[in-house]
């Protein structure tokens, strides 16, 4: 789900409206009686859970990722009849929702009905720019959506395992769909960069030429609970076994046919999304959806050069007490000193969980409101760790059955730095992502779409100010770790330069990596992957940046207008509170609060 302007909003929904009214159905309207407010707060919520109910039978894998198991034996359509039906259905609820007025209800209320508004609206925007014709990256698609959603569920009786067959059995119709889709994109001149297919090619075949029984799709037969009988056992094994080996690994066979026979020679040889047939304007769009603020794209991009300037500042003081006269000297060595870099993949997990139990137990300096939900250190599964991003967050289950989770890509882990693991630290896990995931699922009295509504800027703006929470409580006292804050900082600025100045400015792929290594130490691994994930995910790399500025804006507004009633843990709690949202609706919140104070 993407979100545009509300204005849109209502420009679409006046689009609806009859062309012609009436005196008569003027004076009809002005003598109405507005409907009590109780009425229309019943209809309001209605509303929400009808879309909610409806968003989660077409989205069985995530209804199944939450721990909701009432689809856990289907797949979703991804035809492209189901996409135009589901657009259809949006098309309504947005019309409805319209026409809801708000009036003496809640400010939660309203801007839960904003929020859904946003998320209807922009759907119905972005399908001009035919999303699901390009399906699939190196980053994810239908391959590996599969392996990893295995992972996500939970397998405690006979029917959790029979389900999970009946989903495999339906498997091959979804990549058949996906290739459909992905075909009609040929037509449509709409085809990912060649290069970059060439590398989801290669995890496409890791997952194809696997043996069924070391096949990831048949991971839940590696443990059984002891109340299935040895009798169920072996049926369920045999039967998931046979259906991997018969139906999905084939499945995965002929997609990488169809990669290398079909997709990869159509692929587009320019790495930017301006080299589609509407790409300026899906660039536009695709900024406005992740930023939520109507920054252009040379204005993000001089933003970039700017705190990539401030940051090589800061980067140079700290090199200068180490003992360095220039940033350059320093980052080589950062490169040859071993005590920077981990012996292993072991090592670097055990880095990462080093980090988190202090904090853990300095959250209450800032925070009145905690998680609840558990939390653990994980490395990237094997499929994925030679294309993934150095870490990432997956959020747990509302009932805290799973766990929320740090992924840490320990591919070449003696090329890694343990010199960024402190901030990565903060910002994946406490106090960024997970508690902000962690404290939205667990929100009373709100819709619960609002609860896993995601807005980049907010999410990730969120994660990169965490980063900076552990220097307000005096952690970072490597002075290499410090550093490797402001580079953690810098890496989120250089994005800004290069997302839009691949998607914007025409830059070839080279450019990208050579102005990383011009103003950062970041690994040469991690350089590459890092370039590969912008040109695939257009915008998205801009959030960060974007909404740690605006957090950091807003704090420091509140502390000019209080003064000695700034409360810390009161702007954290306001901040995260309420779920994700826009930013601009975030900047309302904060001045409102304000207020109150």
């Amino acid at each position: 789900m993407r979100r545009i302007p509300l204005s849109a909003a209502s420009l679409l929904f006046l689009c609806f409206l009859p062309a012609v009214v009436g005196p008569a159905q003027l004076r009809a309207q002005a003598d109405a009686k507005p409907e009590p407010v109780e009425d229309r707060r019943k209809a309001l919520n209605a509303l929400f859970d009808q879309y909610w109910q409806a968003f989660l039978e077409a989205h069985p894998e995530f209804a199944s990722s939450i721990g909701d198991k009432r689809y856990n034996d289907k797949t979703m359509d991804y035809s492209v009849k189901a996409v135009n039906a589901w657009l259809a259905r949006e098309q309504d609820w947005m019309l409805k929702l319209a026409a809801i007025d708000t009036a003496g209800m809640t400010e939660a209320e309203k801007s839960s009905r904003e929020m859904l508004l946003r998320d209807l609206s922009n759907d119905i925007e972005g399908a001009d720019f035919k999303e699901w014709e390009m399906p699939m990256n190196q980053m994810g698609g239908i391959y590996s959506a599969y392996p990893q959603l295995v992972e996500e569920l939970d397998f405690s009786g006979v029917k959790d395992y029979d389900d999970w067959i009946a989903r495999l059995k339906a498997l091959p119709d979804a990549f058949d769909q996906t290739i459909t889709n992905m075909s009609i994109g040929v037509e449509d001149h709409r085809v990912p960069p060649k290069y970059l297919l060439e590398k989801t090619l290669t995890q496409v075949k890791q997952l194809a030429e696997q043996k069924a029984e070391e096949s990831p799709l048949g991971m839940p037969l590696k443990k059984f609970p002891a109340s299935i009988s040895a009798a169920e056992q072996e049926r369920i094994k045999t039967e998931m076994l046979a259906v991997i080996a018969k139906r999905d690994l084939p499945a995965y066979q002929r997609l990488a046919r169809y990669l290398e026979v079909s997709y990869i020679p159509a692929g587009r040889t320019d790495p930017g999304i301006w080299a589609l047939p509407d790409g300026v304007k899906y660039y536009q769009y695709l900024i406005r959806t992740a930023i939520t603020t109507d920054l252009t794209a040379e204005q993000i991009h001089q933003i970039g050069l700017d705190e990539v300037k401030r940051n090589e500042a800061e980067e140079l003081a700290v090199a200068q007490k180490l003992g360095f006269t220039d940033l350059k000297s320093f980052y080589a060595s950062l490169k040859s000193n071993p005590k920077l870099h981990p012996a292993g993949r072991e090592a670097l997990l055990a880095a990462y969980r080093s980090y988190l139990t202090p904090m853990q137990a300095k959250l209450p300096q800032l925070f009145g409101t905690l998680p609840k939900a558990p939390f653990e250190v994980a490395p990237v599964p094997d499929y994925l760790e030679k294309s993934s991003a150095a870490a990432y967050y997956e959020p747990g289950t509302p009932d805290g059955k799973r766990p929320g989770r740090l992924r840490i890509d320990t591919y070449n882990a003696p090329d890694r730095n343990l010199f960024e693991v402190e901030s990565i630290a903060y910002h994946e896990g406490i106090p960024g992502h997970h508690m902000q995931f962690s404290i939205a699922q667990e929100m009373s009295g709100l819709p619960e779409f609002r609860k896993y509504d995601f807005f980049p800027a907010f999410s990730e703006g969120w994660a990169l100010y965490s980063e900076r929470l552990g220097k307000d409580l005096g952690l970072y006292q490597d002075p290499y770790s410090d550093y490797g804050r402001l580079e953690n900082d810098q890496w989120r600025s250089i994005r800004l330069v290069v997302d839009t100045g691949v998607h914007a400015k025409h830059w070839t792929r080279q450019q990208i990596v050579d102005f990383f290594h011009e103003h950062s130490s970041v690994s040469e691994t991690d350089v590459q992957a890092e370039t590969d994930r912008y040109v695939a995910w257009p915008s998205q790399a801009l959030a960060y940046k974007v909404g740690q500025l605006k957090i950091l804006e807003l704090r420091d507004r509140a502390k000019k207008a209080l003064g000695e009633k700034f409360d810390i843990k009161g702007f954290h709690d306001q901040v995260i509170d309420a779920g994700a949202m826009p930013l601009d609706m975030l900047d309302a919140r904060i001045n409102a609060w304000i207020g109150r104070q």
